[in-house]
């Protein structure tokens, strides 16, 4: 089982609204991917152009088959990508 954390800061605020539906949208068509066990999308009720993805794949060739979806790459990194900074975080479970 693979993890995947992502923490997004929208660079620009007005983006944030933009982001919020692409992100939606990119959980709505990866929950539909083979392997993907967990897709959610949360945005910080602190700092709103703050948004996390948690991510649950069954195996790693899964999630390098989701980056390789024509989702990911004209949606993702064609559209969210350029409005945000990122931070990956591959995780391990520990509780």
């Amino acid at each position: 089982m693979i993890f995947n954390n992502v923490i997004l800061r929208a660079t620009d605020a007005k983006n944030i609204e933009e982001i919020k539906q692409l992100l939606a949208h990119q959980a709505s068509v990866s929950m539909q991917e083979t392997g993907c066990e967990r897709f959610e999308v949360y945005q910080s009720e602190v700092e709103n152009n703050l948004f996390f993805l948690i991510e649950q794949w069954a195996t790693t060739e899964d999630l390098d088959a989701h980056r390789n979806t024509d989702n990911f790459i004209n949606v993702y990194k064609a559209k969210v990508l350029p409005k945000v900074e990122r931070q990956a975080h591959p995780s391990s479970r520990i509780s």
